[in-house]
């Protein structure tokens, strides 16, 4: 960029030379000399060295130029003041002598053409002056505008996303369109005493559609709409970011009644005395005019703060108070009928077959945010397209719910039959767990083979309903479910393998989670002694204590291994009373490499779920 800048530079330095060049040349041609003087003109008389003279007279009578033609073809050129003195010198000589007409001035070339040339030159500058502070690139027009904030200003006829759009969230959208009532008709509220709400916090999971509602609610209130990012607001220079807030509160009181959205807020609100800054930390600063200019000594008449945010958990807790935010809208994961109703409307423009079912979809996808559904049709069509089909079929989106969620499958890795053997066992020990467990099931697909996460299978569940929490024997039957691989191995081969490391990691983690965080064990009590290791605040943490002594640790530690070792040996008898399925699922696994519902369930000799007093769950560790 600065290689481009100079080039530029010396470009317009060369044209300014030019153009000064031929300013002298023309200034040369009114006032050149040739160096021919009177002395030598005598000289070339006496000497007879002249054959003829032309005589140029100037405007200015008598004077003029002789141009004189030498004996050896040569031409001398000589001004003098009185022409007719030379025009006598030649007749005594008897030398030709030609008179021209007295020449007409040249307006032109003396006077219109110098001021044009100045004009310009001046044009030039000016246009090169005014390119850099417009946004050419100069330095100077950065540090000019650098305060200036970023929001982007759209009005509600420019946004194509109403409230109708959204789907999946219908207690969200009805808190919404209270602020929307209250921006179109403020006098039905404030007869009753009631204000607008300053602010209104949506949190949630990433692709819930936080950032969806705000674009549905600028296209429904139809009043300015300022949009900007958290990261925005912050630079490496102190005191920018804060510039920059009051800069857009300047602009959105001009424009009231008005909404400011503010993405991914938790950039720029983070909790204070959280870094090694201290008062003179950036972030801080732009914080403190934020909470300033939500709630401070101004007045914001008509302008409603909208901020979305995944982590609330690390915002001020000044931002978060009411008169700043105070709404904090939950935007959580879509239900079984709010995934029906998002795949509604992502299919409105895919043509789908008739055998595609979105309810059976909705059913299979639990968990799926609206960004992850979105993304499972988007899928589905790029599958449909590369068979060279005009529409969706139920298979493509199967396809392309094993892409989202486990991965591209890699069938052309090559590999040796003891490692398939193994990985076919490996999966059906998770498999008949997950069949005859009472919570954890049923069994969606189960496959052999590899996938683009380097795993060398997969066992896909499939829920049957939405579980708003986890209960205790949920849990214990899902560290069972981790173990079933490495169980498997270890009953058929005698030997264990590394492809169970990823399972025994999600099992530990669930029990000591269980132990620390859930209360769950009656020796270590109703205590949580998680310390929240992935929250990182070095400036808070730094003089942080431990939350237990050596003793609880170690207790601890006894507990979960007690966990892990009791659910090992309840799924391994579990494994060892369908040993024939066992080896049945894994010779069809060789066969065909992957196997739906119905064929594994028809590997028992009847619908078997083992009955939950058989495999007590839940019950003290």
């Amino acid at each position: 960029m600065n290689g481009n800048r100079t080039r530029g530079m010396g470009g317009s330095l060369i044209l300014i030379l030019l153009l000064l060049g031929l300013v002298i040349w023309i200034s040369s041609i009114r006032s050149s000399e040739t160096g021919y003087n009177w002395n030598d003109f005598m000289a070339d008389y006496e000497a007879d060295q002249i054959s003829s003279a032309v005589i140029k007279p100037n405007a200015e009578v008598p004077t003029g130029s002789v141009i004189f033609t030498m004996n050896d073809g040569s031409s001398r050129e000589l001004f003098v003041s009185d022409v007719t003195v030379i025009e006598e010198y030649m007749h005594q000589k008897n030398v030709e002598v030609v008179m021209r007409d007295m020449p007409s001035e040249n307006w032109f070339l003396y006077y219109v053409l110098p001021i044009l040339i100045v004009f310009i030159v001046f044009v030039f500058f000016f246009s090169l002056m005014n390119a850099q502070s417009n946004g050419g690139g100069g330095a100077s027009n950065k540090m000019m505008n650098f305060g200036k904030s970023r929001a982007r200003m759209t009005t509600g006829g420019d946004m194509q996303i109403t409230l109708k759009d959204v789907a999946g969230l219908q207690e969200e959208k009805e808190e919404l369109e209270e602020i929307v009532e209250f921006l179109k008709n403020p006098g039905k509220f404030t007869k009753v005493g009631a204000r607008v709400p300053k602010g209104v916090l949506l949190e949630g999971p990433p692709g819930t559609g936080k950032t969806m509602l705000a674009k549905a609610i600028a296209g429904e209130a139809h009043v300015p709409f300022f949009s900007i990012s958290g990261s925005d607001f912050v630079e490496m220079f102190v005191g920018v970011g804060a510039f920059r807030v009051r800069d857009l509160f300047e602009n959105a009181k001009r424009n009231h009644p008005c909404i400011i959205f503010i993405d991914e807020i938790d950039a720029v609100a983070r909790q204070r005395g959280t870094g090694m800054g201290g008062g003179h930390d950036e972030r801080e600063q732009t914080l403190n005019q934020l909470l300033v200019e939500m709630d401070g000594f101004g007045v914001n008449e008509g302008i409603i703060v909208l901020a979305a945010t995944n982590r609330v958990d690390i915002l001020d807790h000044a931002i978060l108070r009411p008169g700043r935010f105070d709404r904090k809208i939950s935007v959580g994961r879509p239900d079984i009928g709010g995934r029906e109703a998002i795949l509604k409307v992502h299919a409105k423009n895919k043509p789908l077959a008739e055998d595609v079912d979105l309810k059976q979809i909705a059913q299979t996808t639990a968990g799926f945010t609206g960004a992850d559904l979105e993304n499972l049709l988007n899928e589905a069509a790029i599958i449909a397209a590369k068979d060279d089909r005009n529409f969706i079929q139920q298979e493509d989106i199967k396809k392309a719910f094993i892409k989202v969620g486990i991965g591209a499958e890699k069938k052309s890795r090559i590999i040796s039959p003891k490692e398939k053997k193994i990985t076919a066992y490996h999966e059906a020990g998770h498999a008949i767990l997950f069949h005859v467990l009472p919570d954890v099931g049923p069994v969606y697909t189960v496959s052999i083979i590899p996938t683009g996460v380097g795993a060398a299978g997969y066992t896909m569940p499939l829920p049957e309903r939405d579980d708003m929490f986890m209960t205790k024997g949920r849990m214990l039957q899902d560290i069972m479910v981790d173990l079933g691989g490495r169980i498997a191995e270890e009953l058929i081969f005698d030997d264990i393998t590394t492809g169970a490391s990823n399972d025994i990691k999600q099992a530990t983690n669930e029990a000591r989670k269980m132990v620390t965080r859930f209360g769950m064990s009656e020796k270590i009590g109703t205590i949580n002694y998680d310390d929240d290791s992935d929250e990182v605040f070095i400036g808070r943490d730094l003089a942080h204590t431990k939350t237990m002594s050596e003793a609880v640790a170690s207790e601890i530690d006894a507990e979960v291994k007690t966990i892990i070792s009791d659910c090992y040996e309840k799924a391994k008898k579990l494994i060892e009373e369908n040993i024939d399925v066992l080896h049945a699922c894994a010779g069809l696994l060789l066969e065909k490499e992957r196997i739906t519902r119905d064929e594994f369930e028809a590997l028992f000799p009847v619908y078997y779920k083992q009955p939950e007093e058989e495999v007590p769950m839940g019950e003290p560790v």
